[in-house]
Formats: structure tokens, C-alpha cells, sequence
């Protein structure tokens, strides 16, 4: 902690910190030259980028998913990539496939690998849910150790590396559910939910005229990466870790520490890694504000989109009509921040 703080005192570290400050604000004013509102996804998607982390976006239909990702993806400077998702696509469709070309000279064949889109900066998964586990599964190893293997050959994808997959929460017919598995790799899932009528209004305005909105890149990959560096050097107490921990730990049913509520209605709680990107996230997020240490309320803001898809529900809980958000809202309430920071 101590050497963190010596080290955050240093000049080349706060042209760091005051860079991606910069960095961050000019981002949010060129995507809010396409995007209106939406600015508690926006920062989440944000937080996602500066952690190095992926970020499931579930939305309804026509709330601008797609075209917030696309722009987020030219502020930034980087290689955007777009899979829509269907019932018929194959892992080679993602990851890429070899082929085999011929010499015309001399007849000889030799096998070249022809990578998919997944070789991106930023990668839109489509609609993830609508394509079989088998292919949703082509995604985990490039989620996780950011290379893919075909046909027993090890493919590096360059940094940064960003999964935003979307999913339509109301359509169930000829969808696959992601998987346990899969749904714990992304930090956030993020709720995407309409506008206001006023910010209805500023689309309409925006988007019904000749006028093309566009937003220029602010950014490239080689500063984001050195980014998300910075963002693991901000400091946090062993207090309020502490705090982050107790509250993954209490979503468990099986913790001594879980509330009742969450032995009756929870049948399996946050991982590890959940615990891990909290932390992270909470980082992340003190930087964008401006602050150089991790608050509670930094974890405490964090805890629904990091936790809401690694919940898992049982039948009580369905009975009584209780979503993941009704159980961590709940969990914040018996478990408050301690006063002070």
C-alpha cells in the first residue's frame, strides 16, 4: 500500500493519471455526439475497457446496443469487428480456418490460416444467445487467455481485447442460454433500458435529418493497453477489499456470513472472480472520477452489474417473482459500507 502511494507521488506516474483523465473525457464527448443518455451503461462499458475486461449488454430491442459499441469502438482508435450470432454458425466462422492453397508453379499445397473476426480490438458478439453452446464456447478461450487454437495451432489476438456481446432478454424462442461457465468470464452485464421522453426527443432530433453524426478517435490500442496498467496501481485499503470480499462471500448460501434471505432464495452465489473484478472495477472507476483511492461506494455502486449474472436462482426465488437485483439490493442493505473511507 505504502509503495503504491510513493509511487502514485511520482511525475511521470500523475502525467499518467492526468492523460487518462483527459483520455476519458474526450471519449465521453465524442460518443455523446451519437449516443443520448445511457450514461450509467456508457461508464460500466468504459470501466470494462480500463479494467482489460469483457461486457455482456442485455437490452431490448432498437435501445441502440450495436450502434453504442460501433462508437465507442471508432473513439477509441481501435479494430471493430462485428459476429452476428445465428443458429447455424460454426466456431471456424469466429476463430478462423485453414485452407489449403496450391502453387500453380509447383504444384505444391500447403495449409494457411485465414483468421476469423474474432482477431479484433473490439469484438461485437451479436446477439450471443442465439447460436448452440458449441460455438458460444469458440469465445472462452479468447475471453481468457486471448488466443484461439485451430487445428491444434496456438494463435495469439493482439491487446487490447474487448468482448461486448449483447442478448435480447425477451425473446425465447430459439435461443441457448450462456452458459454458467461463460457468463462468469464477463465482468459486467450490463442492463440497457429506453431513454426518458426528453432524451427521445434529442434521438429524434439526431437522427432524422441529414445531418450524420460521427465521432473521432481520441485514443489507440498501445495507450488503452498502458491504461489498464494505471488502473491495477490505484491503491485500496485492506479495509474496503475487505468489504468487496464479504459481500461475494455473502451471496454464497453455503458462507457462515450469507444472509437468510440468501440461504432461501440462492442456490449458487459469486465466484472468485467475482470478487477479483469488483476490486478491479472499483478501481477503475475512483480513477475516472478523479480520485486516486478506492472508496466503498465504489464497490458498493459496482456490486449489481459485477454479481447480477453470476447469481443463480432457485425456485423459491422464482416463485416470489425476485430477480438477482431484488437479492443484491437486499445484500447491500443488510451489509452496508462502514462509515468513513
Amino acid at each position: 500500500m505504502s509503495t503504491l502511494t510513493t509511487q502514485l507521488d511520482s511525475a511521470e506516474l500523475k502525467t499518467r493519471i492526468t492523460r487518462f483523465q483527459e483520455v476519458h473525457e474526450e471519449i465521453l464527448a465524442q460518443v455523446r455526439r451519437v449516443i443520448v443518455g445511457q450514461q450509467e451503461v456508457l461508464d460500466q462499458i468504459l470501466i470494462s475497457l480500463f479494467v482489460g475486461g469483457h461486457c455482456l449488454i442485455t437490452g431490448l430491442p432498437g435501445t441502440a446496443k450495436t450502434l453504442m459499441v460501433r462508437t465507442i469502438a471508432q473513439t477509441l482508435g481501435l479494430v471493430f469487428k462485428r459476429i452476428q450470432f445465428t443458429p447455424d454458425l460454426m466456431p471456424s466462422d469466429i476463430t478462423g480456418t485453414d485452407i489449403i492453397e496450391e502453387d500453380t508453379a509447383t504444384g505444391h499445397r500447403t495449409w494457411t490460416f485465414v483468421p476469423g473476426p474474432i482477431f479484433a480490438n473490439v469484438l461485437l458478439a451479436d446477439e450471443i444467445n442465439r447460436t448452440p453452446p458449441k460455438t458460444q464456447s469458440a469465445l472462452l478461450e479468447a475471453m481468457q487467455e486471448l488466443s484461439v487454437t485451430v487445428r491444434g495451432n496456438h494463435y495469439e489476438i493482439s491487446r487490447p481485447f474487448f468482448v461486448l456481446a449483447t442478448q435480447n432478454p425477451i425473446e425465447l424462442e430459439g435461443t441457448y442460454p450462456l452458459p454458467e461457465a461463460q457468463l462468469d468470464r464477463f465482468l459486467f452485464n450490463t442492463l440497457l433500458d429506453y431513454l426518458s421522453a426528453d432524451e427521445e426527443m434529442q434521438v429524434i432530433d439526431l437522427t432524422t435529418t441529414t445531418h450524420v453524426a460521427q465521432a473521432d478517435p481520441v485514443t489507440n490500442a498501445e495507450e488503452i493497453v498502458g491504461f489498464q496498467q494505471l488502473v491495477r496501481m490505484v491503491p485500496v485499503a485492506e479495509s474496503v477489499a475487505r468489504y468487496a470480499v464479504d459481500l461475494v462471500r455473502a451471496t454464497r448460501p453455503s458462507d457462515p456470513g450469507a444472509p437468510d434471505f440468501v440461504r432461501k432464495y440462492v442456490n449458487f452465489g459469486g465466484s472468485v472472480r467475482a470478487a477479483q473484478f469488483l476490486v478491479l472495477a472499483a478501481k477503475a472507476r475512483a480513477l475516472m472520477r478523479r480520485r486516486y483511492h478506492v472508496a466503498y461506494d465504489d464497490v458498493a455502486a459496482l456490486v449489481s452489474p459485477v454479481l447480477r449474472h453470476r447469481l443463480l436462482l432457485n425456485f423459491y426465488a422464482e416463485s416470489d417473482r425476485l430477480k438477482p437485483d431484488d437479492i443484491l439490493r437486499r445484500l447491500l442493505d443488510a451489509k452496508p459500507a462502514p462509515r468513513g473511507d
